[in-house]
């Protein structure tokens, strides 16, 4: 997965911006991004602080870990099953 050019503090300094009222157009074009980043940000993690983003973080690497490590043993049961059903 690509890197975010912002750390979540960055994120969430603007989303806090954006809530105090400075225009969305203005702060994209401060920051460097685009208003679809910021959309997406805002969906992804409005109303989170520093503690919940960090525990969402940890929360989708687990994930992502926990499917790989499902598809791995998946593939070695379809294997051991096919290997069974083979007449020799």
């Amino acid at each position: 997965m690509k890197k975010s050019r912002f750390s979540d503090s960055q994120i969430l300094s603007i989303l806090k911006q954006a809530e105090n009222g400075v225009p969305i157009p203005e702060l994209c074009r401060e920051h460097g991004m685009s208003s679809a980043s910021f959309y997406k940000w805002r969906a992804k993690f409005g109303g989170m602080d520093a503690s919940m983003m960090a525990r969402l973080k940890e929360l989708e690497d687990e994930n992502r870990r926990l499917k790989k490590m499902y598809a791995e043993e998946r593939l070695k049961a379809d294997i051991l099953k096919e290997a069974i059903e083979k007449k020799w």
